[in-house]
């Protein structure tokens, strides 16, 4: 009885030591990151693959994440701040990590196209290569990445157009491609999640349709861009804002007055074509609104006199200045407040009214004697009044 009882606690023994043994990594996740490894190289100053010993588990390696024998997370480089990054290019083995939900690079540098292979990761998620020198255009196929959530391809050296099947991701959230040189038009996304969309400092050109774009949208630049068309139907969708920079490009048509209720912090619309008056509804309460140079007119709204940094310079609107804007400027409620170039024709302040100090009013080149001395940023120039011709000119 008790060889019976010792033989089957070794059984045990030996089926408890058998489940506790760690899985041997996939031999084509081995495969791959041993050419990963081969194209890549540490810029002086990173050991960030001194761990990467192919006679050891290459779960253990640095910036390697497994589940049982596959690898899931794949982060090449040293992520702390300062770090010199990694050099070399991507290769194609990155697409035989078949289980991969999430890939990325820290700044680097990088260079070569992005490879086509990326498009065989079915489970990816998250994909951040920024800040390294990649060339060459986005893959099509990145299209085909349908659970893709985050795509930062930020700070490269991209070219070509944005392809349409990248807008086509049905769960997108986070698309970040901003400095880069890509060209072509913004493409019609269909995620209804998508919540963030960067693109600005690139070369991208045409409109954009009324619908192009899901009223999930949380934060939107397209700055620096040569972007044309109307965008009033489109802006009065995306009532769930909390950011909006469309500056430096040749957006034309009216500024919808609803966009002005929505929860932004930051509304950066300066260096358009813009034209119309300018009308919220109510109280304005944008900690910051740039409206400057446009070609805006009539009164300006008592309504913006909530703002704290107010630049509607550089436009064509007319009137006085609403005695609200004066008020709250005296009592530092309003930081900046910049009324330069334009044809207003009075405001309600003493000559010996003190500006605080930590509040900006700058009055020049108007249809109108500055009635307070202020200093003005230099691009204002150094004439204090329009000339009465123009004046006249736009009273005829």
């Amino acid at each position: 009885m008790a060889k019976c009882t010792t033989a089957s606690y070794a059984v045990l023994l030996l089926l408890f030591c058998f489940l506790h043994v760690e899985a041997i990594l996939d031999p084509a996740d081995f495969l791959a990151l041993q050419s990963i490894r081969k194209a890549l190289e540490d810029m002086p100053g990173s050991d960030f693959f001194s761990s990467w010993d192919f006679t050891a588990d290459p779960c253990n390696f640095a910036g390697v994440y497994c589940d049982s024998d596959k690898v899931i997370a794949l982060n090449l480089g040293d992520p702390r701040a300062g770090s010199p990054g990694l050099t070399g290019r991507l290769d194609s083995g990155v697409g035989k990590l078949s289980a991969l939900a999430e890939f990325t690079v820290v700044p680097g540098r990088i260079y070569g196209p992005l490879p086509e292979s990326l498009s065989n990761l079915k489970n990816l998620r998250f994909l951040g290569v920024n800040r390294n020198f990649i060339s060459g255009e986005i893959p099509t196929k990145l299209g085909e990445l349908r659970n893709l959530r985050t795509m930062d391809l930020s700070y490269n050296q991209l070219t070509g157009r944005i392809p349409p099947s990248v807008g086509s991701l049905p769960e997108l959230t986070n698309l970040i491609l901003c400095h880069n040189r890509l060209s072509g038009s913004v493409p019609r996304f269909e995620s209804r999640t998508l919540t963030r969309l960067d693109l600005k400092h690139n070369a991208l050109s045409g409109s954009l349709p009324p619908n192009s774009l899901p009223p999930s949208l949380q934060y939107v630049s397209l700055a620096w861009n040569q972007l044309t068309g109307p965008m009033d139907r489109l802006l009065a969708r995306l009532d769930q804002l909390n950011y909006l920079d469309l500056s430096l490009n040749r957006f034309t048509g009216p500024i919808p007055g609803r966009i002005f209720s929505f929860p932004l912090t930051n509304l950066q619309l300066e260096r358009n074509q813009f034209s119309g008056p300018v009308q919220p509804a109510d109280q304005v309460s944008i900690p910051t609104v740039d409206l400057s140079y446009n070609r805006l007119s009539g009164q300006i709204s008592p309504m913006l006199a909530s703002v704290q940094n107010l630049y509607l310079n550089n436009n064509g609107f007319t009137g006085r200045v609403p005695v609200s804007f004066v008020e709250r400027l005296l009592d530092a409620s309003i930081q900046i407040l910049y009324l330069q170039h334009n044809y207003l024709t009075g405001i309600e302040i003493s000559p010996t009214a003190v500006i605080p100090e930590r509040s900006s009013l700058c009055l020049q080149y108007n249809c109108m004697v500055p009635p307070v001395e202020t200093p003005c940023p230099l691009r204002a120039g150094k004439q204090k009044t329009r000339p009465t011709a123009q004046c006249n000119q736009l009273k005829a």
